[in-house]
């Protein structure tokens, strides 16, 4: 398969651009496309057709027991996608929608069975970027759209990783730029008078909180062999291909491991803000910004952890974050991409 790629970089009218017309066309004749989100890019396929989400199943090298999250291009398609919802998840639709939110509702019956691994719930959000609001809409169907990368991998966060994983694999790849958030959207549930976060994003547990008073994390999403409610519950995700540990240490300590790494003959990466790469040495330096401004650490993180895939480094120590705001979902992506591996000054987990 020859993967078409689009540029709609500084387009106006993108609904009655060629070439998003084009995109959607293929969408509607049962191909899998990827366009970017305010997230990452996502690869978007009819989420009401079987066929067309085993196209996304079978480009991703997915698990087909990790439900899609479903895309609208406004409020108007929500009953295509679900066939209920409550007061609260009302208010984070107001609150919220567009951008990065994904609320776990009821599912319609236009919805297909592989999109929600045979949940009888289905993820939903509207994404806040003009190209995707543009080809959902130009489609005329509710889009499923996981992160449009091989499975296991870091997310695309621009249209070169998502050309570098899947070219051959889909049919298109609309290039928009690169995204702004850089993580995923937050995935709630609201019921029982609360609103419960199955997976951190791009929206805070303090954001959701000036709309919600009751508001928790569900810790069960850090428990293996679940039935996955949300994507992001169940396998390894965003890895780069050398083994990823954190460091839960002072400088010297991090300095020190290092050092063990190397004087073990191997080739050292760090992931660390601009302030630490000052203070260590190491074979490959990769910089994710200030470490008082999360928002960019997180901008940079799949970028950045792609970058070593292209290095020969043969491990890669990273630094860790306050469990803050957007801190959360920083965090819970690090530890997905090292698999939980954690060096401590006192002991190794």
């Amino acid at each position: 398969m020859i993967t078409r790629k689009w540029n709609v970089h500084n387009v106006d009218n993108l609904t009655g651009h060629q070439d998003i017309v084009e995109a959607a066309m293929w969408i509607k004749d049962g191909e899998v496309v990827a366009f970017p989100t305010e997230t990452v890019y996502g690869l978007g396929a009819n989420a009401c057709s079987n066929e067309a989400i085993e196209k996304i199943f079978e480009a991703k090298g997915r698990p087909s027991d990790n439900p899609l999250i479903v895309h609208i291009s406004s409020r108007e398609q929500l009953p295509l996608a679900a066939s209920d919802w409550n007061e609260i998840a009302e208010k984070l639709m107001d609150a919220f929608w567009p951008g990065p939110l994904t609320i776990v509702l009821p599912k319609s019956k236009y919805i297909a069975e592989k999109t929600t691994a045979g949940l009888d719930t289905v993820g939903v959000r509207m994404p806040d970027h003009p190209v995707a609001l543009a080809l959902i809409e130009l489609a005329g169907t509710p889009l499923a759209a996981p992160s449009a990368n091989r499975s296991g991998k870091p997310s695309p966060t621009n249209a070169e990783h998502v050309f570098y994983d899947l070219n051959g694999r889909i049919k298109g790849i609309i290039d928009g730029g690169a995204t702004g958030v850089g993580l995923e959207s937050t995935v709630v549930e609201a019921s029982g008078g609360k609103v419960t976060i199955l997976r951190p994003g791009g929206i805070t547990k303090s954001q959701l909180e000036t709309v919600v008073e009751n508001v928790e994390l569900d810790r069960a999403l850090l428990e293996e062999n679940l039935v996955p409610k949300s994507p992001g519950m169940k396998y390894t995700h965003y890895a780069p291909n050398a083994p990823l540990y954190l460091i839960n240490g002072d400088r010297t300590f991090f300095q020190d491991k290092i050092n063990q790494y190397q004087n073990d003959g191997q080739t050292v990466g760090i992931l660390v803000s601009d302030e630490l790469a000052g203070q260590l040495t190491a074979d490959e330096v990769r910089m994710v910004g200030p470490s008082d401004q999360i928002e960019k650490v997180a901008q940079q993180l799949y970028n950045q952890l792609r970058s070593f895939d292209d290095s020969s480094v043969g491990v890669i120590l990273a630094e860790m974050y306050p469990v803050e705001g957007i801190g959360e979902a920083l965090m819970n992506r690090l530890l997905k991409a090292a698999g939980n591996k954690v060096l401590s000054k006192n002991r190794q987990e």
